[in-house]
């Protein structure tokens, strides 16, 4: 008892803001995922899900090798498997994080939604009692127009004579769905999508089973009058119920208003925490299990890296000679996590060489020269110090020639080869003497030479020479030739 108190109290020590922030990133996300499955009929699928991920987090706990391997294969491929089984869902639920962004519309005065409201029960009841079948849908928050097939924009102030007039038997929509946005006719003559969960519905016509379609795919309500049996029925979600009278769905549709279309108020802190308790306590708690099976930083380790060395800021004037360490080996430390998300390939040793103008030619490396993440830290770095052998650069002018290679075919001989500019303007070591360096450009092969060429050809590097802005400058080498 006292160990896992021990153990505990370690963790809970070990944690820093940085863990924290993580933590509650992962149970926002969870605590959506949760609010957005609550109510999608694919939410046992993920509630399946959830449990494998609990059987391999107690898996790695006890150690249980070959359920750990066969667990990590099956989860190697569950994202391919999730973007089949909930295909709609996740289409769903990105245009939802698309929708955040136009949050700040216009909100209608609860007292026209209101009379919205009581316009459609009333209009319902007058239908069905003329058993004249009809379908209006009651748009929620998610988009719904890549759901319908067909339809004609309308965009209408709704009443009853236009709701009875589009869904005249001699209308050309009256087979088709009413969109209701607010208290707007946004659409008329829509096709929805077909639910394939009727098995438990008896009976239903085909009203009612688009209906279930579109609720099925959306937060959206659904009103349908059966012409066969003169019914009211309502479709929220998976659910479809028969309602007993108009004041009965005008309260249902005032309902859905207010949870859909609520006035602007404040929402107190206190509030928030009493909604959805349950979900929010699941959330931190899965947040935290996962934190201690993958966040938490139990064992440190040391690593070492071959890192490359970056000289910088070289002063004007100044050139490094050659040779000039490259690598060095640096030994890091710190938790198997940090590792893992460690990206080798941009680790980098930086050597400023300002001070190289001071005559310094050793510097000491240390870890403030490395881009190290802060939750790694440097404990060596080999070599510990680098000598750098670095000369002033003075300028000069050099003496350019032209050079060749091979020889002429047998009936030709080179009658003259002269070439511009003859100098050219360099920087050079200043332990050199500018008649000692003898610049060359690249040779021209005489064996391809048939006639007087021109030819342009670029200066070779030579030891202890550079060129302003590093621009190598061309030389243009004329080849004249005679026969023998």
């Amino acid at each position: 008892m006292m160990d896992l108190v021990n153990s505990a109290t370690e963790v809970i020590k070990s944690i820093r803001i940085y863990d924290i922030l993580d933590m509650a990133i992962i149970a926002a996300m969870i605590f959506t995922l949760l609010m957005w499955f609550k109510t999608r009929a694919s939410r046992f699928v993920f509630i399946g899900i959830l449990l494998l991920g609990g059987v391999y987090l107690v898996a790695r706990f006890f150690q249980l090798y070959m359920t750990v391997i066969v667990l990590q294969g099956f989860f190697g491929i569950l994202l391919f498997v999730l973007v089949v089984i909930f295909q709609e869902d996740l289409r769903a639920f990105f245009e939802r994080l698309a929708m955040l962004g136009n949050l700040r519309k216009e909100a209608r005065p609860l007292s026209e939604l209101e009379k919205a409201a009581g316009i459609i029960a009333q209009t319902a009841a007058n239908l069905a009692k003329k058993r004249v079948g009809a379908l209006i849908v009651i748009a929620g928050n998610d988009p719904l127009e890549r759901h319908f097939n067909g339809g004609t924009t309308l965009k209408g102030l709704i009443s009853e004579p236009l709701l009875e007039s589009i869904f005249d038997p001699h209308s050309p929509g009256h087979d088709g769905a009413v969109v209701v946005k607010g208290n707007q006719l946004t659409m008329f003559g829509c096709h929805l999508p077909l639910s394939v969960n009727i098995d438990r519905y008896k009976g239903i016509g085909l009203r009612h089973t688009a209906a279930l379609g579109l609720t099925e795919r959306s937060d959206a309500l659904c009103v349908v009058v059966s012409e066969e049996r003169g019914t009211i029925s309502l479709a929220l979600g998976e659910s479809l119920a028969v309602i007993s009278s108009a004041s009965a769905l005008n309260e249902t549709l005032k309902k859905f208003y207010i949870a859909h279309a609520p006035a602007p108020k404040s929402r107190p802190v206190g509030r928030w925490l009493r909604e959805n308790t349950k979900e929010k306590i699941i959330a931190v708690g899965l947040a935290c299990i996962l934190w201690v099976a993958f966040g938490y930083q139990r064992d440190i380790v040391r690593r070492d890296f071959v890192v490359p060395i970056d000289y910088k800021n070289i002063p004007q004037g100044w050139q490094i000679n050659e040779p000039q360490k490259t690598e060095a080996k640096v030994v890091f430390q710190g938790p198997e996590q940090a590792f893992h998300l460690l990206n080798e390939k941009s680790l980098r040793l930086s050597l400023d060489l300002t001070p190289i103008a001071d005559k310094k030619r050793e510097f000491v490396l240390n870890k403030d020269m490395i881009n190290a993440p802060s939750n790694l830290s440097v404990e060596e770095i080999s070599p510990a110090k680098i000598k750098i052998s670095a000369s002033r650069l003075v300028p000069a002018t050099l003496a350019v020639h032209a050079a060749t290679r091979n020889r002429l075919p047998d009936d030709l001989a080179v009658h003259k080869i002269t070439w511009s500019p003859v100098s050219v303007s360099a920087m050079i070591d200043s332990r050199l003497k500018p008649e000692e360096i003898r610049l060359e450009t690249e040779p021209v092969d005489l064996q391809n030479i048939s006639s007087n060429v021109t030819t342009v050809m670029k200066i070779m590097p030579a030891a202890g020479v550079s060129f302003p802005d590093d621009q190598v400058p061309l030389v243009r080498v004329t080849i004249r030739v005679k026969k023998k």
